[in-house]
């Protein structure tokens, strides 16, 4: 939480303590000149149950086992999401071959990649659903740091990913040097980065409803 946000908290607090509307607390901070954002996080510090004294609303914590799960899920999907990529490319190139490359059926590329996927993806799906029953059971867990700095930068990571892909796109395309094979494999890293944004992104919308 940002030092201002902190600030606030011991007024708020006071505030609800004395019977003040959240509506008018938040037009006193708005008037004595606080941020909209620094206003709303302050207020969200405490939750609307009804009870005696505020009570405060669970926060952001850091935890070296959840630590570990997540970058083992994360680097699982960087690897699936990459080699998936790469296999994806080596089969565009077997379709449509440029003949100063010759292929061969299993290349080392097409290994590398296949084997990389039979490890990496199962580990992937089983933490997922292992960490979707967790999340299910204590929704508390989702605000765990490590969770949601790792999920910002894939969702980070998936948008530079297909602004780069748009960006090749239009230059061979501006350069008159479309091929089906070029094309497809834009098609294929929009289609990966595109899934792995959209889901963390829908991931996030229920951390924000929940």
């Amino acid at each position: 939480m940002a030092a201002g946000a902190r600030d606030l908290e011991p007024f708020v607090r006071d505030a609800l303590m004395r019977g003040c509307a959240r509506q008018d607390i938040a037009a006193a901070l708005h008037a004595a000149g606080w941020a909209p954002e620094q206003v709303q996080e302050a207020l969200s510090a405490f939750s609307e149950v009804a009870f005696a004294v505020p009570v405060p609303r669970p926060r952001a914590y850091l935890s070296a086992r959840e630590a570990f799960l997540y970058l083992v899920l994360f680097t699982t999907l960087y690897l699936s999401a990459f080699h998936f990529g790469a296999l994806l490319f080596q089969l565009i190139n077997r379709a449509f071959p440029d003949a100063s490359m010759p292929l061969g059926f299993f290349t080392p590329a097409i290994r590398s990649s296949v084997a990389t996927i039979l490890v990496a993806f199962p580990v992937f799906l089983w933490l997922s659903w292992r960490i979707a029953g967790e999340l299910k059971r204590q929704p508390v867990r989702r605000q765990s740091a490590v969770r949601r700095w790792l999920t910002y930068l894939t969702l980070f990571i998936a948008a530079v990913t297909l602004l780069c892909d748009l960006i090749a796109l239009l230059d061979n395309l501006l350069g008159g040097e479309l091929t089906m094979r070029f094309v497809l494999k834009v098609v294929v890293v929009a289609v990966i980065a595109g899934t792995i944004l959209g889901f963390y992104l829908r991931d996030l919308h229920k951390d924000e409803t929940a």
